[in-house]
């Protein structure tokens, strides 16, 4: 049976308090730096290569709220302040940045809404795009912005992510996914890998992690699975996605009876949730999979 699922006023009220960052980060371009460069005394102004090799700026947070992925390659410098530093900047310079960003394709810019049709924003924070209004967030206009309209952007924005559509689960799961079957993370950084190496082991603190490909690999190793050849379902399979280059691009963990626990990103919008086989092929047919099964101990 289909449910629909949401976030907890409690998760919610963690999102809103993490989702924009503390610092603020601006991605330029070098031209891009004049309409600053009085106030950069206060900065730390970064090179590309720099940012993205370094330890700090790699936290799953800042990649996830900043969408690292979708930034322009035209980007070559990125400034870093405090948050107070870009609110005193001039309105005009406000805005002038704010569109640069939106053009740059970062993230942490969210349509408005039809229920924020009454509030009123400040015009500099706004840009148009083909066919919807942004505001563009910094951590000192989102600290502004009534409750009400925090939670109404950002819900609207998550439920882009995944549709928050599920299955109930079946009553022969293990008890260690109840915990987490059909809910939300607090944090980012768990992905589907991590999900389902924690289905098969049961070491609840895995399923926190970002883990990558070979790491999942070798710990399914470490559980005694191994490739089978077949495409029939057993109870506590794991199915895994391959590129043509035979890297993983997704995995999943078979509980019974073609119903999966599940989990489509790193994100904290990407709840962890109980899918059924045919969802999963149809979502995945872009790349063949591959079915792992537990060995047999004497």
């Amino acid at each position: 049976m289909k449910i629909k699922i949401e976030p907890p006023n409690g998760v919610i009220d963690h999102w809103l308090e993490i989702y924009v960052p503390v610092r603020e980060f601006l991605f330029l371009k070098e031209e891009d730096l004049s309409l600053i460069a009085d106030s950069l005394s206060r900065t730390l102004i970064i090179p590309k290569e720099e940012f993205f090799n370094h330890a700090s700026y790699k936290q799953i947070q800042l990649v996830n709220s900043f969408e690292y992925w979708n930034l322009s390659n035209e980007v070559q410098y990125v400034v870093i302040s405090n948050s107070e530093w870009f609110a005193n900047l001039s309105r005009n310079v406000q805005k002038q940045i704010n569109h640069i960003q939106f053009e740059l394709n970062r993230g942490l810019i969210l349509p408005l809404t039809p229920f924020c049709s009454n509030y009123s924003f400040p015009e500099e924070y706004l840009v148009q795009g083909q066919e919807e209004q942004y505001i563009v967030l910094h951590r000192e206009i989102w600290r502004t912005l009534p409750y009400e309209i925090k939670e109404n952007l950002l819900i609207e924005y998550a439920s882009k992510w995944d549709d928050w559509t599920c299955v109930e689960l079946p009553e022969s799961a293990p008890p260690h996914l109840r915990v987490y079957a059909n809910t939300f993370p607090l944090l980012s950084g768990g992905n589907c890998l991590s999900a389902t190496l924690f289905a098969v082991n049961q070491q609840e603190w895995i399923i926190h992690e970002w883990v990558h490909p070979e790491t999942f690999l070798e710990g399914l190793k470490r559980a005694n699975y191994s490739i089978i050849n077949t495409e029939e379902l057993h109870h506590g399979d794991v199915v895994v996605w391959v590129n043509e280059g035979g890297m993983v691009q997704h995995a999943s963990y078979h509980i019974s009876h073609n119903v999966f626990f599940n989990k489509n990103g790193q994100t904290f919008f990407n709840p962890w949730k109980i899918m059924n086989w045919d969802e999963l092929r149809q979502e995945w047919e872009a790349y063949k999979f591959e079915i792992y099964r537990k060995e047999e101990t004497v």
